[in-house]
C-alpha cells in the first residue's frame, strides 16, 4: 500500500493590492541579511482543526483560499519586499557584487493549495515528527540566494481530512524569526479584520535600514561569482521530536539554577537552555577535554543604542555562545551552565553589536556564512517569545506548530511557546538517531520534561 503524499492542486502568484511608492526603489540589505545568502529559507507553519461548519459547507476550502489570497495581497502592500526578487549588480574594479531586493516587475509571492489524505492525529500522534511535514512547505532545500529566481515568500495551504496546515517559507535574507512572525501576525490581523482597511494595523513594519555611522546603506560583497560563497547543505539522518515543558517545570529549573549560583539573575530561558546543553553533551559521549558550545540567538534590537524598534523588519539576531569542555560542563551543576549562558547574554551589548558589524565591514569575519559553520556541534534555539499562536485565520487557535527541512542539523533546538501558554515551552529537537535514543533515557532531561505527553 502506497503511503499518502501531498498533492499540489493549484498554484499562483499574489501581488500587493497596489504598489506603494517605496517599492519603486531598491531595497538594500544589511550585513546581517547578506551573511545569510547561503543558508535556507525560514520554514514554519501552523496546523488548524477544521471548524465544525466545514463538514456541512462544501465550499469551505474555496472560501478560505479566496480570503487568504485577498488578505495576503493586502498584507503585501505593507510588507512589499516579500513580493520582490533578489537582484545582483557586479563590479569589476574592485571585484564585488551588490545584492538587493527589486520589487519592480516581480510576479509576487507564491501561493499553493495542496491536499493530503491524513488526519491531524496522523501528524501529531507519532513519537517523532513525520517526514511528510517537510512536504507542507515550498522551496525545499532552497538557499536564500535562490531568491534571484524563486519567490521570496511562498505560502502553502495543505488541506488534511480534518485540518488545514498553513506553511510559510520566507527568504531569511529579508528577516529573522521576529520579522517572520511579525508578518504572520499582521497577515492574521488583516484576515480577522475582514480586509476592511489597508491603511493601518497595530504594528506596521519599519524598513528603514540601520547601519553604523559612516557606513551604508549600500554594502558590497567581495565576490563576482555565486560559486565563491554559496554552498548546499544536506542534513544527516536525523530524528526530530517536540518535547513539552510545563510552566511549573520551567519554574523549578529556574529556581534550581538560581539557587545553585546564589543569585536571582538567571532567566527561565537560560535555565532551560542549560538543561538541554548538558543533556545533549552527555548523550554525545564527548571526550572530557572536547569543547562543547551552546549558542543562543540574541535579538540585537533591544541591545543597540539607541535601540531598534521591535517592528524593525530585517535580520537583527546574532548567535552568542557559552562554551567550555565536556568535563567542566558535566562536572558542575545546572546553575553553573546557566550562569555561563547568562554571562554571554549580558556581554552582548551595543558595543558588541558594533564590533561585530565593524568586523564584517572591515573583512575580519566571513562575509557570507556557510551553513556548515552554523551547524557544527551546537545547540541553537530561537526565541519562544513571538506571538506564534496568535495567528488565527477563521479556524480558531492553531493546535500545533511545525517546521520544514530548512536549517536543521544534529543538535538544532528550536523554542516555541507551549500551546496552553502560561509560560510553558515546546522544544523541537533534532538529533542523530542514536543520540535521540540516549536523550529519551537521560534522567535529568526526562524529569524536567512532560516526556510522555504527545505534542
Amino acid at each position: 500500500m502506497n503511503a499518502p503524499v501531498v498533492v499540489h492542486i493549484s498554484e499562483c502568484f499574489i501581488k500587493p493590492q497596489y504598489a506603494p511608492k517605496e517599492s519603486e526603489q531598491p531595497f538594500y540589505l544589511m550585513p546581517w541579511d547578506l551573511a545569510l545568502l547561503s543558508t535556507h529559507y525560514i520554514q514554519k507553519g501552523l496546523l488548524y482543526a477544521k471548524p465544525p461548519q466545514a463538514k456541512k459547507d462544501e465550499h469551505f476550502m474555496q472560501a478560505l483560499l479566496n480570503r487568504l489570497k485577498s488578505t495576503l495581497s493586502l498584507a503585501l502592500v505593507h510588507f512589499y519586499p516579500l513580493a520582490g526578487r533578489l537582484k545582483t549588480v557586479k563590479a569589476e574594479n574592485p571585484a564585488s557584487c551588490l545584492v538587493y531586493v527589486d520589487c519592480n516587475g516581480s510576479p509576487g509571492a507564491k501561493f499553493i493549495y495542496a491536499t493530503l489524505d491524513l488526519t491531524i492525529s496522523d501528524i501529531l500522534s507519532p513519537t517523532d515528527v513525520p517526514s511528510i511535514v517537510q512536504s507542507f512547505f515550498d522551496h525545499d532545500r532552497a538557499v536564500n540566494h535562490d531568491g534571484h529566481t524563486m519567490s521570496l515568500l511562498s505560502i502553502q495551504v495543505t488541506e488534511l481530512v480534518d485540518g488545514v496546515f498553513l506553511g510559510c517559507s520566507m527568504n531569511h535574507c529579508l528577516g529573522d524569526g521576529t520579522s517572520y512572525w511579525h508578518f504572520f501576525n499582521m497577515w492574521s490581523e488583516i484576515f480577522q479584520a475582514q480586509g476592511k482597511s489597508t491603511n493601518s494595523f497595530s504594528r506596521p513594519p519599519i524598513f528603514k535600514r540601520w547601519f553604523p555611522e559612516g557606513h551604508g546603506p549600500i554594502f558590497n560583497l567581495p565576490y563576482t561569482n555565486p560559486d565563491e560563497f554559496i554552498s548546499r547543505f544536506e542534513a544527516p539522518q536525523l530524528r526530530e521530536r517536540v518535547f513539552h515543558f510545563s510552566a511549573e517545570s520551567i519554574a523549578k529549573l529556574k529556581a534550581k539554577a538560581n539557587a545553585d549560583c546564589n543569585t536571582s539573575k538567571i532567566s527561565s530561558f537560560q535555565s532551560l537552555s542549560a538543561l538541554v546543553w548538558r543533556s545533549i553533551t552527555r548523550v554525545r559521549n564527548l571526550l572530557p577535554d572536547q569543547i562543547t558550545t551552546c549558542r543562543l540567538a540574541a535579538n540585537s534590537r533591544s541591545r543597540s543604542d539607541p535601540p531598534l524598534l521591535e517592528n524593525y523588519f530585517g535580520n537583527a539576531v546574532y548567535p552568542i555562545r557559552g562554551f567550555t569542555t565536556a568535563s567542566e560542563l558535566l562536572g558542575h551543576d545546572l546553575g553553573w551552565a546557566a550562569w555561563k549562558l547568562h554571562e554571554a547574554v549580558v556581554d552582548y551589548d551595543d558595543k558588541a553589536v558594533r564590533v561585530l558589524l565593524d568586523d564584517w565591514l572591515e573583512g575580519g569575519i566571513q562575509k557570507v556564512i556557510p551553513f556548515e559553520k552554523l551547524g557544527k556541534s551546537h545547540y541553537y534555539p530561537s526565541s519562544g517569545s513571538n506571538n506564534k499562536y496568535g495567528c488565527e485565520f477563521g479556524m480558531g487557535k492553531a493546535v500545533a506548530l511545525r517546521s520544514g527541512y530548512a536549517n536543521k542539523f544534529d543538535g538544532k533546538v528550536t523554542c516555541y511557546p507551549g500551546h496552553e501558554g502560561g509560560g510553558s515551552i515546546d522544544l523541537e529537537i533534532c538529533l542523530k538517531p542514536d543520540f535521540m535514543c540516549a536523550l529519551e533515557s537521560d534522567q535529568e532531561f526526562i524529569q524536567a520534561s512532560s516526556f510522555n505527553q504527545p505534542v
